[in-house]
């Protein structure tokens, strides 16, 4: 019995460490209680990599499909990056079509500003736990979509990256996403992920086996109206592309700029810094679909 008190321990530990472990929103509602309407919290965290999905039926966001660089943790100065060279008269470059690309390496680029707000009801702030809940549910899951709109379509974006090619022809496959698999393969890397708009997603999980065979290929699948209707990025995010994170955040009482809300009241913002790069820009193609 001395080894299972020793487990029961050790579980009774975990568990009270686990609940001492603070999410954003309460770390922001003790901030506001001592400090009112000037409480800011500035965390040494990305906070949208803070929540896990509570619902039974999870969306991913972008981030969750790229490999995240800390630049606090790790202070790099520059990114590799690999293009092909048109009409290059390689050896095996026929078969292989990554030998005839040129390597190049480039500064991280400055990170950008990722803002979110909400409108805070009257009072709700001297509710503790109500509080807490809207900023972990309400504000953060709007700067979860902010996040989405840097990754895919802001300044700098995916949809933005030069390089990146369009495919409308399906060639020999029953699907542009299909033919987009392939063209990656053949270009030497994978295809891991596709970001397409849920009436996309939804039509063709109605009409066809498509979605579902993608996805138990390994396809990692993100649904998000931050793609048009009848496209789709299909790519391999997972060595083709990087998200630079500061690993830093802010939660405060701020004004908001003209034309946030429809009505005036007291505002919380929230803000992340980071910046997406393409490494492999022939690993990655928007499709219509």
């Amino acid at each position: 019995m001395p080894q299972a008190d020793g487990v029961q321990a050790t579980l009774a530990q975990v568990t009270a460490a686990r609940k001492a472990e603070k999410l954003p929103g309460r770390m922001f509602v003790e901030a506001c209680q001592r400090d009112g309407l000037d409480a800011c919290v500035e965390y040494d965290v990305t906070i949208t990599d803070s929540l896990t999905s509570s619902r039974r039926k999870p969306r991913h966001p972008a981030r969750n499909m790229l490999k995240v660089v800390n630049l606090s943790q790790d202070p790099r100065q520059y990114y590799w990056h690999e293009s092909p060279v048109a009409d290059a008269a390689v050896t095996g470059s026929d078969v292989r079509q990554e030998a005839a690309n040129r390597f190049a390496k480039f500064p991280v680029p400055r990170l950008l500003p990722t803002t979110a707000w909400v409108q805070v009801p009257p009072d709700l702030w001297e509710d503790p736990e109500t509080f807490e809940s809207f900023i972990n549910f309400r504000l953060i899951v709007r700067l979860c979509t902010a996040e989405n709109v840097t990754i895919i379509r802001g300044r700098g974006g995916l949809l933005e990256i030069p390089g990146i090619a369009r495919l409308s022809s399906r060639g020999q496959f029953a699907s542009t996403i299909l033919a987009a698999c392939n063209e990656i393969e053949q270009a030497g890397c994978t295809a891991d992920g596709m970001i397409i708009n849920p009436a996309d997603y939804y039509q063709l999980l109605g009409s066809s086996r498509l979605i579902e065979s993608v996805e138990q290929n390994g396809v990692f699948i993100v649904r998000t109206r931050l793609v048009d209707p009848g496209t789709a990025i299909v790519g391999d995010f997972g060595h083709g592309a990087q998200l630079f994170d500061s690993g830093r955040s802010v939660i405060k009482f701020a004004e908001p700029p003209p034309g946030t809300f429809a009505e005036p009241g007291i505002a919380l913002m929230a803000e992340i810094y980071e910046r997406v790069v393409v490494n492999l820009p022939a690993t990655f193609f928007v499709v219509s679909l």
